[in-house]
C-alpha cells in the first residue's frame, strides 16, 4: 500500500503538534452533542467558514537579512506585561468539557502570563476563579431584562480584583446554531443518539457528569427559576432572559457600577468604534461571536486595518474568531490589533487534556508566532506592520 497522509489519530495529548491535532483529540474525549456546542455555528455556518477563509486570503511579504536572534512576544496591555498577546476568550458552560473547566482556563493563562476572560455563564463562580486560579482575571457581561443580575456581577467582580469588564453586545438576540439543535429532541433534552453517543464516553460520563452532576450557572444561579440553573434547564430559559434594548447609552449606567477598564465585544465597524470611544470605553473586541450568531457576517480581520486606523491610538483594540495558527496572530498584530482573544483553541485543549492541555494550545501559538516573527525580519510583535501583509 503506498505511503500516504493521514490526519492526526492519536489520543496522547504530548504528541499534539497544532491546534488541529488538539481538536481531533478533543472531538474523541468528549460526546458528539458536547463537541458541537463548541465547534458549531450559525444558520449556514458562512460566517463560520468566512473567519478562516478571510485570514487566509493574506499573504505575508517578508523582510530578509535582518537580525532576529533575540526575539520578545512581550505586550502590554493596559499599561501592564502580559507575555504574549493573547487574551482566553470568555465561553460558557466550560464544565462540560473538563469538570475542572474554567478553573483550568484561567490557571493556565496565569501561568503562561495572560489575562483569562470569565462568562456571565460559567459553571464556576467568579469568586472562586479568583481565590483559586488567580492572574489578570476580566470579566465577560450579558445584560440581561432583569438588570439587577448585571448589577450583581459587577459588584461582586470588581470585589474580587478583575481586571477589565467585557461587555457583550452581539447576542442578545441569539443566533440558530441548527446543527447543535439537532442533538436534541427539544430544547435541553438530549435525542436518543446523543444520549447512546454518551455512553461511548465511560472517561467524560464519570468525571463530568456523574462526579459532579449536571454543570449549573453558578454566577445567575440566584436569579434563575427553582432547578433552572443547570445546563439542562438553563438552555430553556437563559435566551429569554436576555435584554435586546440596551443601547450605547446604557454604558453610563455601567459605569456607575463598574470601576475598572471597560470594553464593548462585538463591534464590526468604524461608526460602533468610534461610539465606544465617545461613550469613555476603554478598548473594543472585534468579533462576530465566532460565526455563531449573524450568518455571512464580515470577518473581525476584514474591518480591522480601517478600524485601527480610525481609534487605534486611543482604544485598546482585542480581536477574535477563527484564530488556529501563529499566523493569523501576526496578521492581525500587524493590521493593527493590540491583542488576539482565543476561544475554541483553548477549549480544544481544555478538552483534550485539561489545564494541561490549555498549556498546550497556547505554547503552540506562541512558538508559532515566534516562529512567525523570525521568518518575517521582525525582533518584536511591535515590529509587524501592515507593510509586511498583501491581499
Amino acid at each position: 500500500m503506498p505511503w500516504k497522509r493521514r490526519p492526526f489519530g492519536g489520543r496522547n495529548r504530548a504528541r499534539a503538534l497544532n491546534i488541529a491535532d488538539l481538536r481531533e483529540i478533543a472531538r474523541r474525549r468528549v460526546p458528539g452533542f458536547v463537541f458541537e456546542y463548541v465547534e458549531g455555528g450559525a444558520e449556514d455556518e458562512a460566517t463560520l467558514r468566512h473567519n478562516r477563509e478571510a485570514l487566509a486570503a493574506l499573504r505575508f511579504v517578508p523582510q530578509t537579512l535582518v537580525d532576529t536572534c533575540a526575539r520578545s512576544l512581550a505586550a502590554p496591555l493596559f499599561g501592564r506585561p502580559a507575555a504574549a498577546p493573547l487574551v482566553i476568550a470568555p465561553t460558557g458552560l466550560n464544565g462540560m468539557l473538563h469538570p475542572d473547566g474554567d478553573l483550568a482556563l484561567a490557571r493556565a493563562a496565569a501561568a503562561f502570563g495572560i489575562p483569562y476572560t470569565l462568562s456571565t455563564l460559567s459553571t464556576t463562580r467568579l469568586e472562586d476563579v479568583a481565590a483559586k486560579a488567580g492572574g489578570r482575571l476580566w470579566m465577560q457581561l450579558y445584560v440581561m431584562k432583569n438588570r439587577a443580575i448585571a448589577e450583581d456581577i459587577m459588584t461582586r467582580a470588581a470585589a474580587a480584583g478583575y481586571e477589565a469588564l467585557l461587555l457583550t453586545s452581539d447576542a442578545n438576540v441569539f443566533g440558530s446554531r441548527e446543527w447543535d439543535k439537532r442533538n436534541y429532541s427539544r430544547p435541553g433534552r438530549p435525542a436518543l443518539p446523543a444520549i447512546l453517543d454518551t455512553l461511548r464516553h465511560p472517561r467524560w460520563l464519570t468525571s463530568v457528569l456523574l462526579r459532579h452532576g449536571v454543570p449549573k450557572f453558578h454566577n445567575i444561579e440566584a436569579f434563575m427559576p427553582p432547578g433552572a440553573a443547570n445546563a439542562v434547564g438553563g438552555s430553556t430559559i437563559i435566551p429569554r432572559m436576555f435584554e435586546p434594548t440596551i443601547v450605547w447609552s446604557d454604558i453610563e449606567w455601567m459605569r456607575r457600577h463598574w470601576p475598572g477598564k471597560l470594553l464593548v465585544k462585538g463591534v464590526l465597524s468604524v461608526a460602533d468604534a468610534q461610539r465606544a470611544l465617545d461613550a469613555g470605553c476603554d478598548g473594543i473586541v472585534l468579533t462576530n461571536h465566532g460565526g455563531r450568531q449573524l450568518d455571512y457576517c464580515v470577518a473581525p480581520i476584514e474591518v480591522l486595518g480601517e478600524i485601527a486606523a480610525a481609534v487605534g491610538n486611543r482604544l485598546t483594540i482585542v480581536i477574535d474568531s477563527g484564530f488556529r495558527r501563529g499566523s493569523d496572530i501576526a496578521k492581525a498584530l500587524a493590521l493593527g490589533a493590540h491583542t488576539v482573544m482565543l476561544g475554541r483553541p483553548t477549549l480544544y485543549g481544555l478538552a483534550a487534556d485539561g489545564e494541561r492541555g490549555v498549556r498546550s494550545a497556547l505554547d503552540m501559538l506562541a512558538v508559532e508566532l515566534d516562529r512567525v516573527l523570525g521568518q518575517l525580519g521582525c525582533r518584536s510583535v511591535a515590529d509587524l506592520r501592515a507593510v509586511l501583509l498583501r491581499p
